[in-house]
């Protein structure tokens, strides 16, 4: 019988001083939208205004590169806290700046803080904001960065606090 491994580990969390995220929005592609990552308080808060003028439409941030081994663990667990929209987690196995991205959805509710789990195999192969075919599924050991985005024709201002983002229990536990 495997034993209920209750460890959840931190991947990332956001100290004041330190912010590694960056701004990749649509101004790249003519668009007015913005969006930006801020620390206070040990919460990260990724907020901006989403555009759809000049054919604008989507915000995002992206972590600074790293390597994250995750592959004793089934997934990740956002402490978030929303606006009612929904947003996209971004993953990154590579460091091509304008590659695949791994994304799955998520959508907190409203100024409630709620612990959100996204299993690995939830997150699908996109490119510009187009799920892609024939890519290998996300490989938990060789995840590089993160990033945040909205986007879907969310038009307006966006807020989206975020206390941690941690693994989700070990593979070898109950909940495979």
């Amino acid at each position: 019988m495997n034993a209920l491994v209750k460890e959840r580990r931190w991947v990332l969390t956001f100290v004041e001083g330190e912010n590694p995220w960056r701004e990749i929005g649509d101004p790249i592609m003519g668009g007015l939208s913005y969006g930006d990552m801020t620390i206070a308080n040990g919460i990260g808060i990724f907020s901006g205004v989403v555009s759809l003028d000049r054919g604008g439409g989507f915000a995002s941030v992206r972590s600074g590169d790293g390597h994250y081994d995750l592959s004793d663990h089934h997934g990740l667990v956002l402490r978030v806290q929303g606006d009612g929209k929904c947003y996209g987690l971004r993953l990154r196995t590579s460091k091509v700046f304008d590659g695949i991205n791994y994304q799955a959805d998520f959508q907190p509710p409203v100024d409630v803080w709620q612990d959100v789990e996204i299993p690995f195999t939830s997150f699908l192969p996109v490119f510009r904001g187009k799920q892609v075919t024939g890519i290998p599924p996300l490989d938990p050991s060789a995840i590089r960065s993160f990033g945040l985005i909205i986007a879907s024709r969310q038009a307006g201002p966006f807020r989206l606090e975020i206390e941690s983002i941690k693994c989700s229990w070990s593979r070898g536990g109950l909940d495979k």
